[in-house]
């Protein structure tokens, strides 16, 4: 999708911070961290939110998950949250499929 902030962080139009890539996602650091470790992980297929994931794109996500996984291992996150925003009301800015991964403090609950 041409206008979408992620899309072009995906092409390499807009530069980013990359923590890891493969075939299906991309993860990266996000520019305003909201903690010591923050990252987000996109699929490069363009999906516009959760409210989207079908049986079509399930798998993607459950790779993510998997990737996500994978990454907190690798970077020694013993506790973290994922979050992922659907729609404007839920703060979602960006209409691209994405998890936060939040780690390296205490995390309030409610969130928000």
């Amino acid at each position: 999708m041409s206008d979408c902030l992620f899309c072009k962080i995906i092409s390499g139009d807009i530069p980013s911070n990359k923590v890891y890539e493969d075939d299906l996602c991309y993860a990266f650091y996000d520019i305003d961290p909201q903690a010591p470790t923050h990252f987000l992980v996109i699929p490069k297929e363009h999906i516009r939110s959760v409210s989207q994931v079908d049986e079509h794109n399930a798998a993607t996500v459950g790779h993510i998950f998997a990737v996500i996984a994978s990454l907190a291992k690798k970077l020694g996150l013993d506790s973290y949250r994922v979050v992922s925003n659907i729609g404007d009301q839920a703060g979602q800015s960006v209409h691209h499929l994405h998890f936060h991964v939040l780690s390296g403090r205490d995390m309030t609950w409610p969130p928000g």
